[in-house]
């Protein structure tokens, strides 16, 4: 299955391909030279589908428990103050995703959206430590009975052009589901109250709408 954010993309992709591809057919008399522009414009292609990869997920439901919003390796985990929304000290858990994961975004838990706000920035590569305030990002906060507010930001990368949030301020959102999509390469942060139990570490790779992250003690 393929995200429907990369629908146009891949058809495009296919039709440039597939010209490349016939050209080099009835253009190129030497057989290496064909075949390499052949193999070269087929592997783009493949990587394009690899990127919108849209794997079904089946999310355990658990109200006690965040799981993973996206695929990739946890690179930081501190204590920080966030500034735009909470503006107090919160626990910070960021994931890096590389241009080979799956990018689709997915609600870390059950709740209601209480904030969403999109902010046009940079593109530095997303480890960068000012990638956060400086990149282009969106900024989601969901709110339940268990947990309290929980906010997360997708930030796009030094490679990543378009981030797509679908979080509405006021709608019921379900934990696990499809929650915008990040192109080519990104990092998303998520900020948890203090205190909250960790079921990850830095350097973990995990695995977005099944693996879960945090607990309520």
């Amino acid at each position: 299955m393929f995200h429907k954010e990369g629908h146009r993309i891949i058809i495009n992709t296919f039709l440039i391909v597939a010209v490349f591809a016939l050209a080099a057919e009835y253009l190129i008399p030497i057989f290496w030279l064909k075949m390499g522009v052949q193999i070269s414009a087929l592997l783009i292609f493949l990587l394009v589908l690899q990127f919108f990869r849209n794997p079904k997920r089946i999310t355990p439901q658990n109200e006690k428990q965040l799981i993973a919003p996206v695929d990739g390796k946890v690179v930081i985990i501190e204590e920080v103050y966030e500034k735009e929304y909470f503006k107090d000290k919160r626990l910070q858990v960021s994931i890096f995703m590389s241009p080979l994961n799956v990018h689709v975004t997915r609600y870390t838990m059950s709740g209601q959206i209480k904030f969403s706000k999109y902010h046009p920035g940079k593109y530095l590569v997303a480890w960068h430590p000012k990638s956060s305030e400086l990149n282009e990002r969106t900024t989601i906060v969901l709110e339940n009975k268990i947990f309290g507010e929980v906010l997360y930001r997708q930030i796009a990368g030094a490679v990543a052009r378009r981030i797509v949030n679908y979080a509405q301020v006021g709608s019921a959102v379900t934990q696990g589901a499809d929650a915008g999509f990040i192109k080519f390469g990104s990092r998303v942060d998520l900020f948890v109250p203090l205190g909250t139990p960790l079921d990850i570490k830095v350097g973990d790779r995990v695995k977005g709408g099944i693996q879960p992250i945090a607990h309520k003690a």
